[in-house]
């Protein structure tokens, strides 16, 4: 298991150093401005899927104990492009918002706050609106998932009534939505909405590593307080 948090170690750092060499930085900008939904497929599935084998190791011990990781995997691709789409629609919408005077607009003096002032209301809207609906998206699929064992002709015949029983909706409207939601995503996205457009999806899924973790660890102490 050492080899194995030493490769995925490494994995992590080669990943990071890719937006620190100016060669491939520029290469991931470019191509995601000529290939937007197939970088987005590519850095989500990539980034994210490496945030699940990294959760995985801290509850499990093993990083490939959940089932299905190539459906998890595609998952993450899809949802990927759909945020290329959304974090535009919200990022327009705003400023769109703004400049019709239907949304305030404090800092227009200042070109440093006022920058910040839209990405933070560009978090604000896409999570207040967008959020909740792909956080349940994202909770069923990974259920199916899961009763289905990972295998495609299991999955196929889960019922959906099963999933909605499986699913702890206590947990995930209480501490999923409520909590995160605004003490985690909205000032994580507010950082996200300010980098340039081309690394915001790139920013987006090594936030997913960074909450997989947190919940991961969140989970672990609550299993230790009950025990």
């Amino acid at each position: 298991m050492k080899k194995l948090d030493l490769f995925f170690a490494f994995i992590f750092i080669f990943l990071i150093s890719l937006l620190i060499i100016p060669s491939t930085r520029n290469f991931i900008a470019t191509s995601s401005t000529n290939y937007p939904y197939l970088m987005g497929f590519i850095k989500t599935s990539l980034l994210a899927t490496f945030g699940e084998l990294i959760a995985s190791r801290i509850t499990t011990k093993n990083y490939f104990s959940k089932t299905g990781l190539i459906y998890r995997f595609i998952i993450w691709g899809f949802l990927g492009v759909v945020f290329v789409v959304v974090f535009k629609i919200f990022d327009q919408g705003v400023r769109a918002a703004i400049t019709s005077g239907l949304w305030f607009d404090f800092f227009k003096t200042n070109e440093t706050l006022n920058h910040i002032y839209i990405a933070f209301s560009d978090s604000f809207f896409l999570n207040l609106i967008f959020a909740p609906t792909f956080m349940i998206l994202h909770r069923f699929t990974d259920t199916y998932i899961d009763l289905g064992n990972g295998k495609i002709k299991q999955i196929i015949k889960v019922k959906s009534s099963e999933v909605i029983n499986k699913i702890d909706w206590k947990n995930f409207f209480g501490f999923v939505v409520l909590k995160t939601i605004p003490l985690f995503w909205i000032p994580a996205h507010t950082i996200t909405f300010y980098l340039p457009e081309n690394y915001r999806i790139l920013s987006a899924g090594f936030l997913s590593i960074a909450l997989g973790l947190i919940l991961t660890l969140a989970k672990l102490k609550k299993v230790e307080k009950k025990a």
